[in-house]
């Protein structure tokens, strides 16, 4: 992706088919889809790709045990399907992951569902064994005839206090099934957005480029780097900017009330007593106050969360002191004995939900599930204004799919290609065995010279796409950086070329979990700086701008403070 080029593109060729507005995992998979049917497509993000919501996920693909106590048996359905899917399209960026809940009581919660169904409770009673136990049955049932993953399985306190020592000694049983997780979620709508962009010319994409105004036949569009505003006449708009749909329909014309939305914050520990607690399982658990929350082995850290806030505007998302104080606290709840204080934490993040607005009290009961709502072409712009609700990242392409296929029956098109069964970015031509692996290890060592450590560590982040990085940094001379030996010179060069780079937050946040596991130090924050300055043609005087603008939004929005 060549920024200059979109740009260039959308001046050139202002009428599209479909205009799509936000650049999350929702946009970019509707964004993908319409590109593989050989649409006009374009998509605007206001920041940067996968910066908004899809960013402040707990990083699951699940099908959502706890939406089985609510009735949603058809989210849950789809949602473990997509799971699935993923796993085998996106092999490299989905993974399996065994899930363990700490279970207090026996028989606690059998009314549940029927009372929250009738709207008489507020707060559920404690789910115990029994609840537990048919909600799993019925999760391996919705699964059975895929079967990827082992079904579920209970153990008795003594076996479960030897698998892990440290946990609660007033639990009753643990129960532990397989959902799946995403270390890179930011880096799958990266590559999704390649995907699409090398599949057509008509599509185009563009970062940091939002909407600011519209009537009934134009939307306006103005790049935040220069104050450029392109005048775009789109026949289909699909509004996919997540929590701030009814802020876009504002802009352009349409005062609407679409989004409830709520904020769920994380913060990431350096903590090796709790992570090895977990013994390698995410910990899904409720906490005393009735709030289903996680503690999740990642990345050699650990994530907390979360809470779920109702909050009006999204821009004013941040984690604050008392979320932070109710996350250190919850891990009490199953690790008694082991302390997290503030002084493990190494990034705290936030993100708003785009739930659909309900007056409903409970935060926790607002549906997960996906809807489509439409402004029809007529009374308000000559094109319909399709506004994507809701939605789990579980269930993208789904979602996706339902707005495509609205977007080519307004413009009259068929589809051309399912993406159910498509390859994401570095899944394509995945080795799946160990010895296939290998074996592919070997060509391209051979193929480039590179250590083979290295060279796993790149199969490991970008999957098959690590070839086309590979080549890249063995053609010419390469280092790694000092203070992130992980990553050399020319691999940030190649994503700074071929991943729509603007700033060196970028890069840290989104093209790379350098900030998210604490890696972004003073002397990192230079050299990251350097080779993007290769990379992008940036003057000194650039460079040092994009330095202190980095450590302001570290600051700001994840209490990174550089030392």
């Amino acid at each position: 992706m060549n920024r200059e080029q979109s740009l260039q593109n959308l001046r050139e060729h202002p009428s599209i088919d479909v205009l799509v507005i936000g650049g999350g995992v929702n946009g970019i998979g509707t964004f993908r889809d319409l590109a593989l049917q050989g649409v006009r497509v374009a998509l605007v993000e206001k920041a940067d790709f996968c910066s908004g919501a899809s960013a402040g996920s707990s990083h699951m693909l699940h099908g959502g045990i706890r939406y089985l106590e609510n009735g949603e048996f058809r989210l849950v359905r789809e949602a473990l399907h997509e799971r699935n899917l993923l796993l085998k399209n996106a092999p490299h960026y989905a993974k399996p992951l065994p899930t363990t809940i700490p279970v207090f009581r026996w028989f606690s919660g059998l009314f549940n569902a029927p009372l929250k169904f009738l709207g008489i409770l507020e707060k559920p009673s404690e789910r115990g064994a029994i609840v537990i136990k048919l909600g799993l049955m019925m999760y391996d049932w919705f699964t059975g005839a895929q079967q990827t993953m082992p079904f579920h399985d209970f153990n008795m306190k003594s076996k479960s206090l030897k698998r892990y020592p440290s946990m609660n000694k007033d639990i009753v049983c643990t129960a532990t099934y397989y959902d799946a997780y995403m270390p890179y979620p930011e880096r799958l709508c990266i590559e999704m957005l390649n995907d699409a962009t090398h599949a057509s010319p008509q599509a185009v994409a563009l970062n940091y480029c939002g909407v600011v105004e519209g009537n009934r036949e134009h939307v306006v569009v103005e790049d935040a780097l220069t104050g450029e505003r392109i005048t775009l006449k789109p026949n289909v708009v699909i509004n996919a900017a997540g929590p701030w749909i009814d802020f876009v329909n504002r802009a352009i014309g349409a005062e609407t009330g679409f989004i409830g939305g709520t904020k769920g914050s994380h913060i990431i520990v350096d903590h090796p007593e709790l992570h090895t607690a977990t013994g390698g399982a995410e910990i899904f658990f409720e906490n005393e106050d009735g709030r289903i929350v996680l503690i999740f082995p990642y990345m050699g850290k650990v994530m907390i969360g979360t809470t779920d806030i109702r909050i009006e505007n999204p821009e004013d998302a941040r984690c604050t002191d008392d979320e932070v104080a109710y996350m250190i606290d919850l891990v009490k709840r199953v690790f008694p004995t082991i302390h997290v204080g503030t002084e493990h934490i190494v990034f705290k993040f936030t993100g708003v939900r785009p739930l659909p607005s309900t007056k409903d009290n409970r935060t926790g009961a607002i549906s997960r599930d996906h809807s489509i709502s439409t402004l029809e072409a007529g009374a308000h712009f000559d094109y319909p204004v399709h506004s994507l609700i809701g939605g789990k990242w579980t269930t993208f392409r789904a979602f996706s799919e339902q707005a495509a296929d609205i977007s080519l029956i307004n413009i009259n098109k068929s589809r051309k290609v399912d993406t159910s069964g498509l390859s994401i970015g570095g899944g394509r031509d995945y080795p799946k065995t160990s010895d296939q692996q290998q074996v592919w290890l070997e060509r391209l060592q051979s193929e480039t010279e590179l250590e083979r450590t290295h060279l796993l560590m790149l199969f490991e982040r970008y999957g098959t796409h690590a070839e086309a990085v590979a080549k890249f940094m063995s053609a010419g001379n390469d280092a790694p950086l000092k203070n992130l030996p992980h990553y050399t010179r020319r691999e940030i060069i190649f994503l700074a070329q071929t991943e729509a780079i603007v700033h060196i937050d970028d890069f840290l946040l989104r093209r790379s979990l350098v900030a998210m596991l604490g890696q972004a130090k003073e002397g990192v924050m230079d050299e990251v700086g350097q080779a993007l300055s290769e990379g992008l043609g940036w003057t000194p005087e650039q460079q040092a701008s994009e330095i202190q603008h980095a450590k302001a939004v570290l600051k700001e929005r994840h209490d990174v403070l550089l030392a």
